[in-house]
């Protein structure tokens, strides 16, 4: 049984039945979760932690993108919202140039041969909208994805290959608390029998956790994405843009633009569009890219992502039961983590080890040690 209908949670899903493991999904439809309002940045090679198993875990999950798209194509999917678009990297003021050359010299380092520098006036061919800019770091293989396309994909896949599902809330669970074993789970439609269960809940993971006895510490980080409209444009071929301080541009074919995202994290579950916030993404994204200054704003998008303490998700089975599982706290990188650290907890539960070769699977397999939530404990 999986906890939670967000991208986590219905990757987990999709990879259960495929598996042919008999699987409900709960899924109450909050509204506000982040796979509906995510960017869709997918640009590891850019990424700006030093954390050489965070980059190699997001190399691995990009990569995973590519096998799990043409697994949902083969499955009938018609549209599944993802595409290499390439992305950029850009120092606008002074006071970026310092962060700018540590990025430059961390990205180059870790994909060398791939993501290099390009002068600033070549930036407009891949972003024909820009203001002057200081550097700029290329990235070829920077890809997109909407979440709503992609979790609406796998959705019906998983339907096809036999998922149940149930649209309602889990509440609590009953089974042998001494022996660390659940054998149901308490819904708002009833009692449901279950073999193990897994919390994919977002923001949200953490109201199962006083009837299980552990603390997941997920908390919800608003955020505010405006999607900007350009009348008989072709936006189809250009590309991600980074900021390397400040909110980002992702285009998308048709003349849209997605302008994001504020980072509150003392907003709760609050899932307004607010003024401040508005404000704030036109202010940034206008002086990134002043030719958007004529587009039609047709939408925000708000979103609680999960954070964690530590800024890393946790995965992995709850301490002190034997089929329980979490998977969540991917903060604004669930997007880009959250179909492959489905598939890692998906084979956890399975008794598989990691897929990949040798390497690939010794960081998965040491990061899930890492991320687990006995490291809170």
């Amino acid at each position: 049984m999986v906890v939670g209908g967000g991208l986590v949670g219905t990757s987990l899903a999709y990879e259960l039945v495929t598996a042919g493991a008999s699987t409900l999904l709960i899924d109450r439809r909050d509204p506000g979760r982040a796979t509906d309002a995510g960017a869709g940045i997918l640009s590891p090679e850019t990424r700006q932690d030093p954390d050489p198993d965070l980059f190699a875990f997001g190399m691995a999950a990009a990569r995973h993108y590519d096998s799990l798209t043409a697994r949902l194509r083969e499955d009938g999917a018609a549209e599944v919202g993802f595409a290499v678009a390439g992305s950029m990297l850009v120092a606008e003021r002074p006071g970026d140039d310092a962060i700018m050359e540590d990025a430059v010299r961390l990205a180059v380092g870790r994909s060398p041969g791939l993501v290099t520098e390009i002068d600033p006036v070549e930036a407009s061919r891949h972003f024909p909208l820009l203001g002057p800019l200081r550097r700029v770091l290329f990235n070829p293989a920077g890809r997109r994805v909407d979440g709503r396309v992609l979790n609406a994909a796998l959705h019906r896949a998983a339907s096809r290959r036999g998922l149940r599902f149930l649209d309602g809330v889990a509440t609590g669970v009953r089974g042998d608390r001494a022996g660390g074993s659940i054998s149901e789970v308490v819904t708002s439609e009833g009692t449901v029998p279950a073999g193990a269960v897994v919390i994919a809940g977002g923001a949200w993971s953490s109201e199962l956790d006083r009837t299980l006895g552990v603390d997941i510490p997920v908390t919800p980080l608003k955020g505010q994405i405006i999607h900007l409209a350009l009348p008989d444009t072709d936006s189809s071929d250009w590309s991600i843009v980074q900021p390397v301080l400040g909110y980002y541009l992702v285009p998308w074919p048709g003349g849209r633009v997605a302008c994001g995202g504020t980072m509150e994290a003392a907003e709760g579950f609050d899932d307004r569009p607010t003024a401040g916030g508005v404000h704030q993404l036109l202010r940034e994204c206008l002086r990134t890219a002043p030719g958007l200054a004529a587009a039609t704003v047709v939408e925000t998008r708000v979103g609680s992502r999960p954070a964690t303490p530590d800024d890393r998700p946790i995965l992995g089975r709850v301490p002190g039961w034997a089929n329980v599982f979490v998977a969540t706290g991917h903060g604004a990188e669930g997007l880009l983590l959250g179909p492959y650290s489905a598939l890692l907890v998906a084979r956890t539960i399975l008794g598989l080890d990691p897929p990949g070769h040798a390497d690939e699977a010794a960081v998965a397999a040491r990061t899930l040690e890492a991320w687990s939530l006995d490291r809170f404990a």
